[in-house]
């Protein structure tokens, strides 16, 4: 048995998110393909004898009852019954409240590499009924693919994306997710589309956008400033705000340089962080060691 485990968590973004209806119990449904980015979280996982989860360092002001990787391992310990423990170090690297869903592949993550350190051997679909209790994104890296996304985050079917490479600006404040699904002015009807209907047509086009960005940024006015940054930076771009924000994003030609990119992070505001990444086909987390 393998004592330590390290695993890339890798964010990701939303090249376009509709709103198409609210259930009774709350859940907003909603349409979506996710494509999985190269800005990456390092969990590692070391093997405890003793029957304890410790994160010993902690998410800054967060309890560990609310931590979500240990909430994690905690109910894949529950649900299996496993007798034995887990220390659980996270290198933070993806910005929180930034629309990148970096804490739901920490989740998965942890999911993941328990499942191959503790020999549990569950299938991916199992896990992915789990991680359903985490987080309506956290399926979706169990998933380990991009994927066109429908329900509330848990039907999930296959897209094979070109290879495209991203700028994407988070703009220095967090927004937190619920304040923009809770906001009176959020349209929840939006006309459903098919895996097809995206096939067929192109992200950067009517009538594919983000539902959540005009409500995002009235929460948070870094937003417009955001897009406003790219669109001056890279003007012939598409950009979008990913997720419920407030990171942006723009699809950038394979034209640019990479110091053409360099010169133009170096202009970013003050408090704000931004990086050039390339799409991913899987999630590494299922390779990791």
């Amino acid at each position: 048995m393998n004592k330590k485990i390290e695993l890339y968590a890798p964010a990701k973004i939303n090249l376009f998110l509709h709103i198409t209806g609210q259930r009774t119990d709350g859940y907003h449904q909603l349409q979506s393909v996710f494509q999985l980015i190269d800005w990456y979280d390092i969990v590692s996982l070391e093997f405890l004898e003793a029957d304890e989860i410790t994160r010993p360092l902690g998410a800054h002001g967060v309890s560990l009852e609310n931590d979500l990787v240990v909430r994690a391992a905690r109910l894949l310990k529950k649900f299996t019954s496993y007798p034995h423990g887990v220390k659980i170090h996270l290198e933070k690297n993806i910005p929180m409240g930034a629309g990148l869903g970096g804490g739901s592949s920490d989740a998965a993550s942890v999911l993941i590499g328990l499942n191959r350190l503790w020999d549990l051997n569950l299938s991916q679909s199992e896990l992915m009924s789990l991680a359903l209790e985490l987080g309506a994104d956290v399926p979706f890296f169990l998933f380990g693919k991009n994927a066109f996304v429908e329900g509330i985050g848990e039907q999930l079917s296959y897209v094979d994306l070109p290879e495209e490479q991203f700028l994407v600006i988070f703009p220095g404040r967090s927004i937190a997710t619920k304040d923009v699904f809770q906001a009176e002015t959020l349209t929840r009807d939006h006309a459903p589309i098919t895996i097809f209907d995206f096939i067929a047509g192109s992200w950067k086009d009517p009538p594919f956008r983000n539902d959540l960005q005009s409500i995002a940024s009235k929460i948070c006015p870094e937003v417009n400033q955001a897009l406003d940054w790219i669109g001056q930076q890279a003007p012939n771009s598409v950009n979008r705000m990913t997720g419920s924000g407030s990171s942006v994003f723009a699809a950038i030609p394979k034209s640019f340089s990479a110091h053409e990119i360099d010169l133009m992070l170096q202009k970013l505001p003050s408090g704000w962080v931004g990086r050039l990444v390339q799409g991913l086909k899987q999630n590494p987390a299922y390779n990791s060691v």
